[in-house]
């Protein structure tokens, strides 16, 4: 870390106050475009989706659990992967906190993965997490919502990703959350979904980071978040500055 410029008391106060006008601005600008996210049109979800839950089989509108509003959270574990991406396991490690307190607004949490619902359990056993989890496998969901590699993409070897077709990505699968609403008719509509830095908003610890004098110290790394290990594998083992994404165990997709 660079040294630092140290000024008096008074200096330091004049220079946070200058900060926090732009700060203040940045709050507004982030209102108002939440504001423009929720006045974006919608669109009526056609397909039925079934999905395996804790209970058994549920439909997306099943999701809801008496509900008008659904978060899901798109998170990375395959069918056949040992263990769930490191960074998709970064953003879970927020989620129970939230669930609670996302009730209460009218809204319900889940998360989808394409992985058989064993496996799910099995890892979210390891990581000791309570929220709601249910598999997609089977079921075209993943791949309607640009999550999962479809054929026609597996075949081309190009992706639609984040609303714009990428080539060559790390992995068959891809980290994102839609936002779904169900009207008094039982009707379900596609309100909103993001993916890739979207997501950043989810992640309580970057902007902890953000806070402090380091910041995420990412810079020197090849991929930003090649440092991130499940909360379990943690050790002082130096971080590969060179490392790029490696996708835990590869796996067949939308058979």
């Amino acid at each position: 870390m660079e040294p630092h410029k140290i000024v008096s008391h008074d200096d330091w106060i004049a220079a946070r106050k200058a900060y926090l006008v732009e700060e203040k601005a940045f709050s507004r600008a982030r209102d108002a475009l939440a504001r423009r996210r929720r006045e974006l049109p919608w669109e009526r979800v056609e397909k039925r989706y079934v999905f395996d839950g804790p209970t058994g089989k549920e439909t997306l509108a099943d999701l809801f659990s008496g509900k008008s509003q659904l978060i899901v959270y798109h998170f990375m574990l395959g069918p056949g992967w040992e263990a769930g991406c490191p960074s998709c396991s970064y953003l879970a490690d927020h989620f129970d906190g939230a669930v609670a307190h996302l009730t209460q607004r009218d809204v319900s949490f889940v998360v989808v993965s394409r992985a058989p619902l064993a496996e799910i359990e099995k890892f979210k056993t390891r990581m000791g997490w309570r929220f709601k989890w249910a598999s997609s496998f089977g079921s075209d969901f993943n791949c309607d919502y640009q999550v999962s590699v479809s054929p026609q993409e597996k075949t081309s070897g190009k992706v639609l990703y984040n609303y714009e077709i990428i080539e060559d990505f790390p992995s068959e699968e891809r980290p994102g959350a839609s936002v779904f609403y169900k009207n008094e008719a039982g009707e379900v509509f596609h309100t909103y979904s993001t993916y890739g830095r979207g997501l950043d908003i989810l992640i309580g610890a970057y902007n902890f980071l953000d806070l402090a004098p380091k910041g995420r110290d990412e810079d020197g790394l090849a991929w930003s978040m090649a440092w991130v290990r499940h909360h379990d594998r943690y050790d002082d083992a130096a971080v590969d500055t060179k490392a790029t994404y490696q996708e835990p165990k590869s796996a067949s997709c939308c058979d």
